[in-house]
């Protein structure tokens, strides 16, 4: 691949990468509400963190020691790809008959597939910079943006577009629309420079040759402890993308705003977030080297309580969506400074010979047991609070959150120690 290509292709690699995310991701919790299954919300979305608990480390070990990293990015989108166009499909046959348990089973073998890929599409690019010469840390993040755009672009079009006078963020049609581009990504997946697999011959205990050298990490005090509070951050990631539309759209029973725009185009409202996290990527470079890793992941730590207390505190009217907008710019701090910024200190401070291995490993801690555990926890909440509850109180389930959030920040900040300030800035 010529020098001068490199960016581009690394531009439209995550571009697609993430537009099949923002297919469905923010706008699945209502498309299920409307169905009949929002108590089983939950479900769906701790599946991605079940499945991320085994699938990116397993697929990071395979493109480790096996088969090489961008092919193994291809075979997972393409058969995400299959079983969410078949998840959008019996959507479509079952008409008024959909049933959980046919839907929850196609979409849980596509995210099985899906999630590895975000660490996998990791490793190929920074593959693919290192073979150009380029610095991962200083040339990465201007590209990692455009992922975040292909998810804007995908959430609009899931927000704006109407088939059959039927917007797609109320339809299985986002489905369908995440399978398709799921499938190119499949494709286009093979286009990428050819990744290092390990030809390492010496003798290896059984943990090195099923690949699972990441592991010892944690016998490192400071990178347990990083690994640790993963879980515990991770478990905030998924929760307004579960239920932040469904919550924007349920004051849609109230006449005072029933026909306000965060109400009937609640994912467009919601894209201000990873618009937000588009800037906000620009600034790690910058913050890594001037403030080190514990106090760019302590900005994203206080950054969900914000998130979370102003969801809280807004409504869709004036003044109140301000509240909202302003909890939509808080969260590409909340996201990007602390999954970008860990995928890059795992980056800096691991060999080659682990690289896909320690990428999943921080999947599996964030996306994988935090988001799992998060995500139920937080259904539970909702349950209590909103689905169950003799008066839905969606303020109460928010600012529980946003406790939560402070107290893993305060622990975060007396224990962990950024011993090893590596040298971000080379």
């Amino acid at each position: 691949m010529q020098k001068s290509h490199v960016t581009l292709k690394l531009v439209a690699l995550n571009f697609i990468e993430f537009a099949v995310w923002g297919a469905y991701l923010t706008s699945l919790g209502r498309y299920l509400g409307i169905i009949g299954l929002g108590a089983q919300i939950k479900w769906f979305f701790a599946m991605q963190g079940v499945v991320s608990v085994f699938m990116p480390t397993l697929m990071g070990i395979v493109a480790d020691r096996k088969i090489e990293a961008q092919k193994v990015l291809a075979l997972c989108h393409g058969l995400a790809g299959v079983f969410m166009l078949a998840s959008g499909l019996y959507c479509h046959y079952a008409d008024a008959g959909i049933r959980f348990a046919p839907l929850f089973i196609c979409y849980s073998i596509s995210v099985a597939f899906f999630m590895p890929t975000i660490a996998l599409a990791n490793s190929v690019a920074y593959n693919a910079l290192s073979k150009e010469g380029k610095d991962p840390v200083k040339d990465y993040p201007p590209i990692r943006v455009f992922g975040t755009i292909g998810f804007i672009c995908s959430m609009l079009a899931t927000n704006f577009i109407r088939i059959n006078g039927t917007a797609m963020q109320n339809s299985y049609t986002q489905l369908i629309s995440s399978g398709v581009l799921s499938l190119v990504m499949c494709g286009y997946s093979l286009s990428m420079p050819s990744c290092p697999v390990s030809n390492v011959k010496k003798d290896r205990s059984v943990a090195e040759s099923l690949g699972l050298d990441a592991f010892k990490l944690f016998k490192d005090r400071q990178f347990a402890i990083f690994f640790i509070f993963s879980i515990l951050l991770g478990a905030s990631l998924q929760i307004t993308n579960g239920y932040a539309n469904m919550f924007l759209g349920s004051f849609g029973t109230d006449p005072a705003f029933a026909d306000t725009f965060a109400v009937k185009n609640s994912n467009a409202l919601i894209a201000i977030s990873q618009l937000s996290e588009t800037l906000c990527i620009l600034l790690i470079p910058c913050c890594m080297k001037r403030l080190g890793i514990k106090k760019v992941i302590l900005i994203a730590m206080f950054a969900w309580v914000f998130r979370f207390g102003l969801f809280g505190l807004g409504d869709p009217g004036m003044p109140g969506v301000l509240l909202f907008i302003l909890s939509c710019i808080v969260y590409g701090v909340a996201f990007d400074f602390f999954n970008i910024s860990g995928s890059l200190y795992v980056e800096q401070n691991v060999g080659p010979e682990i690289r896909s291995s320690a990428q999943g490993l921080f999947m599996l801690m964030t996306n994988g047991l935090g988001a799992s555990i998060g995500t139920l926890a937080a259904g539970a909440v909702m349950d209590a609070v909103v689905f169950h509850a003799s008066s839905p109180d969606w303020a109460k389930a928010w600012f529980i959150f946003a406790g939560y959030s402070l107290v893993v920040g305060i622990l975060f900040a007396i224990l962990f120690k950024d011993t090893r300030k590596p040298e971000f800035s080379k």
